[in-house]
């Protein structure tokens, strides 16, 4: 029944794709299939997703730049309510795109594959985020990169009416590595 859309532009970088499904609609609401296997793998996402999350936010939370170290995931993010800046960084060994970001506002979903950052920035008053996984969640396995890194500079648009000062960051957010200090731990 619902076939989707891919964009795989993003800004030349390789294995990132932003997902349209088909939406049916009428006067009752509307439709659509978020994932079906078929379509994705027709796409050239044959993923195994072996965990669904799913986050609640306010307006003005950053989260990220996360990885996974030892245990990286394939991600497909989507947003169900709200409204969200998601963001990828390439953190993949010989890539040619190796420390470039893509960011996209998600009211599509967007495929982020292993070896990528990812972070978003909420912009409305409320967001609620579901992403699927190709990993299980390893508590001890995380990295980050600061979501201001001038060396990555990422452009988050800012949430109206508020300013980067107005962010609200995580405790482990605010400590994340710089992306010199990541590149020189490799």
């Amino acid at each position: 029944m619902g076939k989707i859309t891919v964009t795989d532009d993003c800004n030349g970088i390789k294995g990132l794709k932003v997902i349209e499904p088909t939406v049916f609609g009428d006067d009752r609401g509307y439709f659509m299939e978020t994932y079906n296997y078929n379509d994705f793998a027709a796409a050239g996402i044959d993923c195994q997703f072996v965990q669904d999350n799913q986050s609640a936010s306010k307006k003005g939370v950053l989260r990220g730049l996360h990885f996974q170290i030892n245990y990286p995931q394939d991600k497909l993010v989507r947003v169900i309510s709200g409204e969200v800046f998601d963001v990828a960084v390439d953190l993949r060994e010989g890539s040619e795109t190796f420390g470039k970001w893509f960011g996209v506002t998600l009211k599509k979903q967007f495929f982020i594959p292993k070896g990528f950052a990812h972070g978003f920035i909420v912009l409305s008053d409320h967001a609620e985020f579901c992403y699927k996984v190709t990993d299980f969640y390893h508590p001890n396995d995380e990295g980050g990169l600061m979501w201001n890194d001038p060396d990555i500079g990422v452009e988050w648009p800012m949430p109206e009416g508020m300013t980067a000062d107005d962010l609200i960051l995580s405790d482990k957010d605010k400590v994340n590595s710089s992306y010199k200090d990541y590149v020189v731990g490799k």
